[in-house]
């Protein structure tokens, strides 16, 4: 990762902590920097921008490089710094993935809730904008349990994974292991089916990337021919991918047997919750990080790119009241 010149970011719902972590240049191992977040789910990154999905609420955050260190809690430490922005109320949807869209210049998010992708624009507490042709109400009663999208060249939405092809409350249940889907959303199309439980699709160089969370394995999908071909297989429950160069960071979950996935097949294998790192041209696995106490599930992770050593301002934090930005300059507390 130092050679990458990038950072790690991931979330954990079941330890209620967002993660940074960020490679020690001497290379002797990783700076761990966690901020407490109310069940953070999803992560969008744009540039100097961040967005996390909370339980009731997506919390935007922006980077300040020149405010970083003058961070108090220790100076002179940290090249970059997130100052929390804005929070819009969205309720409790259940949110999963997250994106900054360039042609609203909002935020989309998969509403699992609902069924549907949405707006977040502050004005209510979501406007839908697109929903699986198989769901036909828009009701609060996770039909499908709608989880992943994946983006186009252009920042656009243009794929879905839901556990589901189901038109009830909570109808994705019934084939938990076998009914997932991959839905193209400009056609409505369901490209791929009978997937065990898929997460997280992903579009780089034009292949479309996901993670089969039930098998824990990440495949390549052929889109014309709806088929799936398996890149590795995982020592866990899958969940979060993001890419760096020539190398996958993909999280991986620990089931406990009294989890509600706990019966699934991969829960008896024992796997451990922390990120896997794959290199993708050849598909070995190169390294791994665990988390041997306290976090047991990731939901998402994502890169910071050409971030040294980045740190999160928790929202209650003085030192945020006293730091002012504006476009190009910065200030630290008002003048006497």
């Amino acid at each position: 990762m130092a050679s990458l010149k990038a950072s790690l970011v991931l979330s954990t719902y079941q330890a209620g902590k967002v993660i940074l972590f960020s490679p020690k240049p001497d290379g002797s191992g990783f700076w761990q920097f966690p901020r407490t977040f109310d069940k953070p789910m999803g992560i969008a990154i744009r540039g100097d921008q961040l967005a996390i999905a909370t339980t009731h609420t997506i919390a935007t955050l922006e980077n300040s490089r020149s405010l970083a260190a003058n961070y108090p809690r220790k100076p002179d430490t940290y090249d970059s710094l997130f100052l929390p922005r804005a929070g819009y109320r969205t309720g409790h949807l259940d949110i999963h993935d997250l994106a900054f869209s360039p042609s609203s210049h909002g935020i989309i998010a998969v509403n699992t809730l609902f069924s549907c992708l949405c707006r977040i624009d502050g004005t209510h507490s979501f406007v839908p904008i697109w929903q699986p042709p198989f769901v036909t109400e828009l009701t609060p009663d996770d039909r499908c349990h709608l989880n992943g999208m994946a983006l186009d060249s252009a920042g656009e939405p243009t794929l879905v994974t839901a556990l589901g092809k189901t038109n009830t409350p909570q109808g994705w249940r019934e084939k938990l292991y076998t009914g997932g889907v991959v839905v193209d959303v400009r056609s409505g199309e369901t490209i791929a089916g009978e997937l065990p439980m898929p997460h997280s699709p992903r579009i780089y160089d034009g292949q479309i990337l996901l993670l089969l969370s039930a098998t824990g394995e990440i495949v390549r999908l052929d889109k014309d021919a709806g088929k799936s071909a398996t890149i590795t297989k995982l020592p866990g429950f899958a969940r979060g991918l993001a890419r760096c160069g020539d190398y996958l960071f993909a999280g991986i979950s620990r089931l406990r047997p009294n989890h509600r996935f706990g019966h699934l097949p991969i829960a008896k294998l024992k796997p451990f919750c922390g990120v896997v790192v794959v290199h993708l041209p050849t598909g070995a696995i190169t390294g791994a990080l665990e988390f041997v106490n306290s976090c047991e599930e990731i939901y998402d992770v994502q890169i910071l790119h050409d971030l040294g050593r980045p740190a999160i301002a928790p929202e209650d934090d003085p030192f945020v009241a006293e730091s002012l930005t504006l476009p190009g300059r910065t200030f630290l507390g008002r003048a006497k």
